[in-house]
Order: C-alpha cells, then sequence, then structure tokens
C-alpha cells in the first residue's frame, strides 16, 4: 500500500522543489544524452508531462507531440538511428498504449534501442473499471508489449523504478538491442523520490563488453588468407564496424555485396560494390555469388531473413561457402549450413581481420585478387553506377508525362545534398528506392522492412531531422502508406523541420495490385481514390507541389532545400503500370 504521507502528489508540492519519480527518470535520459521523449499526452501519464514541462524550463529534454502514439514510437526509432542514443517514446493508459505497438514491435524487429513508457491508472484503481485501465485485470497491455520488447514490466512500487529503468536500459542498449517496456502507474510515477540524483551511472552500464570468439576469428583469418576470392555481404547491422569493413575489402581486394537493409552502409559507387543481393535486388550481385570461382561469402551484420537471402536462396547464398559474422550468436539458427560461425564485437573482429591482412601483405602471405577495381564513369542518364545490372534504363527522356521513378530518385539523389538522409516507407517504394536509390555515404538510406509496417517512414523522417537538423531528410512513401500516416507533416511543420515528403501517388495501394496481377490473384481491394496531397499539405502549413511530369520536376528549385527551408511535400504523379522489381516477393507468397 502507499503510504498517504509522501507518495501523494499534491499539486502545490510542486512549488516546493520536490523531486518526483517522473524528474528523476527524466535526470538518468538526460544524462544518457537524450534530447527529446516523443509521445502523446493522457490523463494517467500526465506526471511524466508535468515533468517534461520542468525539464524544458531547466533546458533539458522536451516533450516532441506526435499525432499518433505509433508515430511516436517511430519518431523515437528514426531518432536513434540518427544519433545513435536511446530513443525514448510514451503513451497514456488504454488506447495510448495499445496504438504504440506496431512502433515498436517495428523497432524490435529491427533492434533499435528503444525506451518505452507506457502509463497506468493508479494502483488502488486496478481491477474496479477505471476509464482506460489496463492492468493485469484488465486489457492488459503489458501482455501485449511481451512479444515485442527486450525487456517488459510494470512499475508497482517506487523502489522499483530505478533498478528496472537500469534494467530496461541496459537490455535496449546492449547487442542484439531493442525497445524495452516500463508500464508506470499515476501514483507512481508522480510520488515523491527518496533520492534527489540517480544512484547509478547508465552511461557505464550499457557500455557493451568487446568479447570474440577468439578461436572462430583465428580460423576465418586463416581462411581468408589462402582465398583465391571473396565476397562481403553487408547487413544492416554492419554500420559499427563499416570502416574497417571497407577497408578490410580493399586490402585484400573483396567484393562487395549488401542485402537491402545492408545498403545503406555502402558506397554504392564504390569500384567492387556489385549491388543489393535479395528482394528488389541486382541481378549483378546474384551473379557474383553463384560465380563458382567465388570462395567464401563473409555475410556481415545480418538477420538472413526473407529480403536479405532473397528469398532462402540455398544457391547463391545459404549454402557452405557461407562465413556467417555477428554480434548475436541467436542468428547462428538461421545459418545452420555456414562453414564458420564467428561470434563478437564487429569493429574488435575486422580490426583483428585489417591487422592480420596488412600483416600477411608485408610477408607475402595473403593472396590478393588484382584488376576489376577500376571507378567506371557514372552514366548520370543511366541512373546507377554502372557495375549494377538494374532492371530499364530509369524512364522516359521526354519531359512530358509521368516522372519514372527510378528517374525521380536519381533527380533527388542528384540535386540534394551528399548530406541527405533519405527514409523510406514499405510497399513500393521500398521495392523502388532498393533498385534505383544510389548514395555515396553510408548511413543516408533507412529502411524498416524487418516488420515492413506502413506509415514508418513519414515519422520517422521526423525524428530523423530532430536527431540531425543540419540536413534535408527525404522521405518516400507512397499514397497508401501516406494516407496511414501523413498527419506527423504537421509535427514537421511545428518544429520547422526540413523534411520533403515524396508520396508516390498512383491511387492504388502499389505493392498489392501489382502482386496480384504478377501471382495470378483476383484483381481486388488496392484502389485508392484520388486525393492531393499538396492540398492536404497546405492546410496544415507546409509548402507543396503536385508534381505531373519530369519538367515540373526540373522547375522546382530542390537544390536550395535545406535547414531554414522548414518542410515540403511532393505529390509525385507516378505512372500506375509501371512495375516494380517486386517477382521474387511474389515468387516466395506462391510458393516458387
Amino acid at each position: 500500500m502507499l503510504n498517504n504521507n509522501d507518495e501523494q502528489t499534491p499539486q502545490d508540492e510542486n512549488t516546493r522543489g520536490v523531486v518526483r519519480l517522473a524528474d528523476l527518470l527524466l535526470e538518468h535520459l538526460r544524462r544518457l544524452g537524450v534530447d527529446y521523449v516523443f509521445g502523446v499526452p493522457g490523463g494517467a501519464i500526465e506526471p511524466l508531462f508535468d515533468a517534461l514541462a520542468r525539464s524544458e524550463r531547466a533546458g533539458g529534454l522536451r516533450v516532441v507531440v506526435a499525432r499518433h502514439e505509433s508515430g511516436a514510437a517511430s519518431m523515437a526509432d528514426g531518432y536513434a538511428r540518427e544519433t545513435g542514443k536511446l530513443g525514448v517514446c510514451c503513451a497514456t493508459t488504454g488506447p495510448g498504449t495499445t496504438n504504440l505497438i506496431t512502433g515498436v514491435a517495428s523497432a524490435y524487429t529491427d533492434n533499435t534501442p528503444m525506451l518505452v513508457i507506457s502509463a497506468q491508472t493508479a494502483l488502488p484503481q486496478f481491477g474496479r473499471g477505471a476509464l482506460q485501465e489496463s492492468s493485469c485485470t484488465a486489457i492488459d497491455t503489458v501482455a501485449m508489449l511481451q512479444h515485442c520488447t527486450v525487456y517488459n514490466t510494470l512499475v508497482s512500487h517506487r523502489d522499483q523504478l530505478e533498478p528496472k529503468l537500469i534494467s530496461a536500459v541496459m537490455a535496449a542498449c546492449r547487442p542484439p538491442g531493442g525497445p524495452a517496456h516500463l508500464s508506470i502507474p499515476r501514483d507512481v510515477l508522480g510520488s515523491a523520490a527518496r533520492d534527489r540524483v540517480p544512484k547509478a551511472d547508465l552511461t557505464a552500464l550499457i557500455r557493451a563488453p568487446e568479447l570474440v570468439d577468439q578461436a572462430a576469428l583465428d580460423e576465418l583469418c586463416g581462411m581468408v588468407s589462402k582465398a583465391g576470392r571473396v565476397a562481403i555481404l553487408v547487413g544492416g547491422d554492419a554500420g559499427v564496424a563499416i570502416d574497417k569493413i571497407i577497408a578490410f575489402a580493399d586490402l585484400i581486394g573483396a567484393d562487395l555485396i549488401a542485402t537491402p537493409q545492408g545498403k545503406t552502409w555502402v558506397d554504392a559507387y564504390h569500384p567492387r560494390f556489385h549491388g543489393v543481393f535479395g528482394f528488389a535486388g541486382h541481378g549483378s550481385a546474384r551473379a557474383l555469388l553463384v560465380d563458382q570461382d567465388l570462395d567464401w561469402v563473409l555475410a556481415v551484420g545480418t538477420t538472413l531473413d526473407e529480403f536479405a537471402t532473397g528469398g532462402w536462396d540455398e544457391e547463391a547464398l545459404l549454402n557452405p561457402r557461407l562465413l556467417h559474422i555477428e554480434a548475436s550468436p541467436e542468428r547462428f539458427a538461421r545459418s545452420p549450413m555456414a562453414r564458420l560461425h564467428v561470434c563478437g564485437s564487429l569493429p574488435r573482429i575486422f580490426d583483428t581481420l585489417v591487422d592480420r591482412a596488412r600483416q600477411a601483405c608485408k610477408e607475402g602471405r595473403l593472396y590478393k585478387r588484382q584488376g576489376e577495381a577500376v571507378e567506371l564513369p557514372v552514366d548520370v542518364g543511366r541512373c546507377g553506377p554502372n557495375r549494377l545490372e538494374l532492371n530499364g534504363s530509369g524512364g522516359n527522356s521526354s519531359g512530358a508525362g509521368p516522372v519514372p521513378v527510378p528517374r525521380l530518385l536519381c533527380e533527388l539523389t542528384r540535386r540534394l545534398s551528399e548530406d541527405t538522409r533519405f527514409v523510406v516507407d514499405a510497399g513500393n517504394s521500398f521495392v523502388w528506392t532498393t533498385h534505383y536509390l544510389n548514395t555515396r555515404r553510408p548511413g543516408r538510406y533507412r529502411v524498416a522492412m524487418g516488420f515492413g509496417a506502413m506509415a514508418w517512414a513519414p515519422a520517422a523522417a521526423v525524428g530523423t531531422a530532430l536527431g540531425y537538423p543540419q540536413a534535408p531528410v527525404v522521405c518516400v512513401t507512397g499514397d497508401g502508406s501516406y494516407l496511414m500516416g501523413g498527419q506527423e507533416l504537421s509535427v514537421a511543420v511545428a518544429e520547422d523541420l526540413p523534411v520533403l515528403f515524396v508520396v508516390l501517388n498512383d491511387r492504388a495501394l502499389g505493392m498489392v495490385k501489382h502482386g496480384q496481377r504478377l501471382g495470378g490473384a483476383e484483381p481486388v481491394a488496392y484502389e485508392l481514390p484520388a486525393v492531393d496531397f499538396a492540398a492536404m499539405a497546405r492546410a496544415v502549413g507546409a509548402r507543396a507541389s503536385v508534381i505531373h511530369s519530369r519538367d515540373d520536376l526540373a522547375r522546382l528549385d530542390l537544390e536550395s532545400f535545406g535547414p531554414g527551408n522548414g518542410p515540403m511535400l511532393l505529390d509525385v504523379r507516378v505512372d500506375p503500370e509501371a512495375v516494380p522489381p517486386m517477382d521474387l516477393r511474389v515468387r516466395t507468397l506462391s510458393g516458387a
């Protein structure tokens, strides 16, 4: 039972400098370098918002109010990916928390470190039918979040908050990482803290030890040193060591390919990059993998899911030429056929590989593949590096007619800053960009296709821009996805963020439509009504244009778009009959 003398939260006590548990929680987050909490207010979560108001007045972290709780989770996801810090989102009890679930599940699938804070009605009200009650005796939101979080608990007493917060943040930040959930009743969240400052240093506790399976690493070094031809498959989690991976590839003359999630880490114009392998990938990448002269494939930081393996392609990837390198041994369950599994810190593994390769080069013990490492001239009209095998040329050359999506993507990368971040939604947007969007700097391309949640990108783009407002952020989304989550544009307006929302408007759920046609299914439930997305954007205060043709696109002053301009939306009327390179997904669904 709560002690009525020191646990209640009369409003006048806030003026006497009482430190609440909500204040203590925010102080922990401030010390971790967190800048924002993304959420939607409500009655049960009000003590946290009170604390956020006090924090902002003191120059500390502040709240960013989303338009939907799932959007808040995706904003936290985008912020965490951009900054490398912990993403934090919050929601009130009942429907506030259930609205979070899709965004949290997406972050869980992609191992994004997040702290999810939900509220509960006051403890004495549990089981009594309070408004929006979501305790274990009602709509049990803690149970709902159990299977999409790495840590999940109810804080039922004020003395539990700090130790459970420590456990949550450690679980969220250590490999493989993901969202951790604390559900806190209103009276506990608003109760007086026993200590005015945190007891623990979370920064030290989340520092992951750089452990490595040394025997496996030694064996890997030996195998690579004797190999004639090696390919490195860069996965989505390889970013922590990408500079070392590229250095190692250059040392030994290894070829590079990437998974759809990992393409963000590789310069598309690297002289040994053969493109994306897997869903919506390039024929040149698969041709490399099936080349009989290839000795080993080093798969680094990849979940080896459907998209990353080309629908579990045994001929190209899932065979004994595979050497799987991971920080999380759980992923080895998907590669039992691999010749070798190396578990440990990716930066440390590749530090060792680079050092051993340099030494072997000096001693003449390393076979380095020669030739074919020539930077080829870039053909701008082709919309991609010459080494990549693309589906088609990128579209028509005339200024009239709908803008071909490949040409649109080419124009965006050519005319915007190289520092631009591209945040891409599920559906056709992901398919087109996987194949045709080519960036030069690592980490500039973001997708969330582990869970494949539509409407992730508009909110994640807002979080990305808040994490790094010095560069433009481009959100590529479809009309179907935007109708689910486009209200987050108004957050970009309120925060004056340099986000360019690009809506591929084909009046359809495009991936559904083309999937039905390619798979021979009934043509049903894919049509969308005509929508003027530019008018919708202007209604909430954003600049907007409708793009009917390449001439319209050419007239836009994209080169000056960036910080200080605020958000803008392009309603791009694309050819509804243009088929994205999605045949692999159709074959997987049909069981072929």
